[in-house]
């Protein structure tokens, strides 16, 4: 055997090793490229959908607290209540119920900010007070 033929037999040798990697490395990246597609579909939410989902939360009405009182002191059993519902910028409202012997009364104040523009009753404040921080003795 000559030596040009060893090299034509070499190269046929090279070749079909070089063509057997391009074919299973071609597997292997379309493999990888399925197992890639499945899991995009069942990522929960990228990184600008967990800001917005972060957002929407902190707008969302979640505190709450409410104050049970005797509004008048011939009356017993702390049948009025004052009720602050807020989200985390302290906006929301406050409702307070004003029970008597012969009538209740009910009363719904805004809040924006932590603030009312109508006054608020020390049972009001407490309770607002204590749905912004989460303490019961706020």
């Amino acid at each position: 055997m000559s030596d040009a033929n060893v090299i034509a037999v070499v190269a046929v040798v090279v070749a079909v090793l070089a063509l057997a990697v391009a074919v299973t490395t071609v597997a292997r990246a379309r493999r990888l490229e399925r197992r890639l597609r499945a899991l995009e579909t069942q990522r929960p939410v990228g990184a600008g959908d967990l800001a917005a989902l972060r957002a929407d939360i902190g707008q969302a009405l979640r505190h709450v607290a409410v104050v049970r009182y005797d509004a008048f002191g011939d009356m017993g059993g702390r049948l009025s209540f004052s009720a602050a519902v807020v989200d985390d910028s302290g906006d929301g409202l406050v409702l307070s119920s004003i029970h008597a012997r012969g009538e209740s009364r009910t009363y719904a104040k805004g809040v924006v900010g932590g603030q009312s523009d109508a006054t608020l009753t020390p049972e009001e404040q407490q309770a607002l007070a204590s749905a912004r921080t989460g303490s019961k003795d706020a």
